[in-house]
């Protein structure tokens, strides 16, 4: 995981979120709403967490009643993004997907 821990450089950056698309930068974090209603949006949380806890990186998640928000960075970069962070970006997309949740 040391090379993961490592913070991007700009351009890096940029090239990995074209590589996630929906995804969108917020300073030091990259961001995605998905719409789904509650209930599904808490089974959908809880998938995303088994693979993170796997995976041993998490994502800062936002529940509401129609739609769950995900806010990913490397805290152990410094709060910099890192490789990491979009694997695990790519990973909540399929996941959203197979819950049925839509770009909001």
């Amino acid at each position: 995981m040391a090379e993961t821990a490592q913070p991007l450089g700009e351009g890096e950056i940029g090239e990995r979120l074209a590589g996630v698309p929906g995804w969108c930068r917020d300073g030091d974090a990259i961001t995605r709403t998905f719409g789904i209603r509650y209930h599904g949006g808490v089974a959908l949380i809880v998938h995303v967490a088994d693979v993170e806890r796997l995976i041993g990186h998490h994502a800062d998640i936002d529940l509401r009643w129609d739609h769950v928000r995900f806010s990913i960075t490397t805290h152990d970069a410094g709060n910099k993004l890192t490789a990491a962070d979009f694997d695990l970006a790519a990973r909540v997309d399929d996941i959203a997907a197979a819950h049925g949740a839509v770009p909001a």
